[in-house]
């Protein structure tokens, strides 16, 4: 064969499918996506190379030949991805949807505790917001004692107390009355127009409990002490329509762009609830909603779910767009202020053990709303971080499974952080789902040690442990955090988290407690197939399938054949939501 014949031939054997001839088909796909390495998340098919899409289903998962048949010229988007990874749409088992919309729009101070970048912040959010609008929160200093990416180790000496006054931020506020907040909730910082407000002046006496910052003349310095605070947030005004709604739009687009398709919600109000139907029925939802709400209102869910004839779905009420099946509790605190409940003291605090939660804690309150609230069919989710507090939430767990009628259940311990070691067989006897959120191992490694020593940090975000004790493992983010921390969304570094258990500058050497980590496999169905089984909806999506909803991500490299350290350069290309390209790297929305 002559030579330019034998290139020829190459050429036309390395063309992707989508380029050769063929008949249309009769019911073509709206999007095609080729040349690609699909994880698929199933066993029986666990990779593809090309995947079609109609409406919003996936409708073949194949070869490059096989998806060509189903493309019509002129009709089908085609994506020519060219070696890229094609995964299931990420789940998220744990956000903070308002709160999250509320601190990307406004004000975000968490890593913050100089007065350059303070007062940068405060301004970058006065532009953000509505005119007019409080701003309010922030938490600054959250990271200045205990350094972000330190791993473990005794806490730095007593950071040099950062105190700000209304003169470095009155400048930058504009229209917007602010009251900022420290992190641990001791001192906020109110400008003028917000002292103006709350009438605070010169003449105006410390309340008992309280302390008004002043200067040496006697005016006020912004600065608000315990009950000095209160004057101002009595008089804030809630949030208007008009900017919940910017919030979570805002919210929405960085869920896009993290390649999150579908989030398990902890939803603070019916309004809420409201704001995620307002957005769906204007067909501005890119993410798919499973709501919960709060156990101890549960009969009021109950009416609300009555009251809107929302239409019973498996494992709940709802649609495949926005699903309520869930309530939420907790046992105790958080590990950031110490009030996670341990059966032992904290390292550091001797007199300290940590407390459980006033509002489930008259005695016996706990076990009777799981009880009544599992008869009327929810899934409940409790909170638990210390090993008191889940071994005391498994007990109650265990009761109310010997008391009421047996059913697929699919309850969770939320969060999980802190396991005894005869605890872990518990999870998988019970039947229970650990919903642990890895970012936090990495985040909260730089004070776990100090507060609990190395010997019961062994059981902290124990994953390995979880998994050969039979628990139901399903991970998330619980984006954005608490007043101590900051949790991103973007899955990607959940996953880095979960794989290498170092810090984002690859510390400590080997991972802490490395025996704790998951592959990266398992990280992946961790954050699709494993949440969509958590909420019921394992049949309509979570991996890639013939017949199951399109949602899916797109990202630049194949992260199951490169270093986990890749992970923190890894970018999504796009989001595929219910059929739609939602987002698309470099593509303004």
């Amino acid at each position: 064969m002559p030579l330019r014949a034998l290139c020829l031939l190459f050429i036309l054997a390395g063309l992707p499918a989508l380029l050769l001839p063929q008949e249309p088909p009769a019911r073509p796909a709206n999007l095609a996506l080729f040349n690609t390495r699909v994880w698929t998340g199933q066993a029986d098919q666990p990779l593809a190379e090309a995947v079609a899409i109609r409406g919003n289903r996936i409708i073949r998962v194949g070869s490059n030949q096989e998806v060509n048949k189903l493309v019509a010229e002129g009709y089908t988007r085609i994506l020519d991805l060219r070696g890229r990874l094609v995964l299931p749409g990420f789940i998220d088992n744990h956000t903070h949807f308002a709160s999250a919309g509320r601190l990307l729009l406004g004000l975000n101070l968490l890593d913050v505790n100089d007065p350059e970048t303070f007062r940068g912040r405060v301004r970058e959010a006065a532009g953000r917001l509505p005119a007019g609008s409080w701003l309010v929160g922030g938490d600054w200093g959250a990271y200045a004692q205990w350094a972000k990416d330190s791993t473990g180790q005794p806490a730095a000496a007593e950071a040099k107390e950062f105190l700000p006054t209304k003169e470095l931020i009155d400048p930058v506020t504009g229209d917007h009355p602010a009251l900022i907040s420290r992190f641990d909730g001791g001192v906020y910082l109110a400008n003028s127009l917000a002292l103006q407000a709350a009438g605070i002046t010169r003449e105006t006496p410390n309340p008992e409990g309280g302390e008004i910052g002043r200067d040496t003349a006697g005016e006020p310095t912004g600065l608000l002490r315990g009950a000095a605070a209160k004057l101002v947030q009595d008089i804030s005004p809630a949030p208007s329509h008009e900017q919940r709604k910017a919030e979570a739009l805002r919210a929405l687009e960085e869920a896009r762009r993290s390649g999150v398709t579908s989030i398990h919600d902890n939803v603070a109000d019916f309004d809420q609830l409201e704001m995620f139907r307002e957005l769906q029925k204007e067909n501005l939802l890119t993410v798919r909603v499973w709501a919960r709400m709060w156990l101890s209102e549960w009969e009021r869910v109950r009416d609300y779910i009555r009251l809107y004839r929302i239409p019973a779905a498996t494992g709940g009420w709802g649609d495949q767009y926005i699903r309520l099946g869930g309530l939420k509790a907790w046992v105790d605190g958080i590990m950031g202020n110490s009030t996670a409940l341990f059966s032992e003291p904290y390292s550091n605090q001797p007199d300290n053990r940590g407390r459980l939660r006033d509002v489930m804690f008259p005695e016996g309150n706990l076990h009777h709303l799981i009880k009544e609230a599992d008869l009327a069919g929810f899934t409940i989710t409790v909170h638990a971080i210390g090993d008191a507090a889940n071994r005391i939430l498994l007990d109650t767990y265990a009761q109310v499974f010997s008391e009421n009628p047996g059913r697929d259940r699919r309850f969770r311990v939320v969060h999980a952080q802190v396991v005894q070691p005869d605890d872990f067989s518990r999870f998988g006897k019970l039947g229970l789902i650990a919903e642990v959120q890895p970012y936090h191992c990495i985040d909260d490694m730089r004070w776990m040690e100090e507060r609990i020593g190395r010997e019961r940090a062994r059981g902290a975000y124990a994953f390995r442990s979880l998994i050969e004790g039979g628990a139901k493992l399903s991970f998330g983010s619980d984006w954005p955090g608490t007043n101590a921390s900051y949790y991103p969304i973007n899955p990607l570094l959940g996953i880095y988290a979960a794989v290498t258990r170092q810090t984002l500058t690859s510390q400590p050497p080997g991972g802490w407690f490395p025996a704790q980590r998951v592959t990266m496999e398992e990280a992946l169905r961790l954050f699709t197939l494993a949440n969509a089984y958590a909420t019921f909806e394992e049949n309509i999506k979570g991996s890639i399938k013939e017949g199951k909803l399109a949602d899916l991500v797109v990202l630049d490299r194949d992260i199951l054949a490169r270093p986990p350290a890749e992970l923190l350069e890894t970018q999504v290309l796009y989001t595929i939501f219910d059929g739609r390209i939602v987002y698309e790297k470099g593509k303004q929305p």
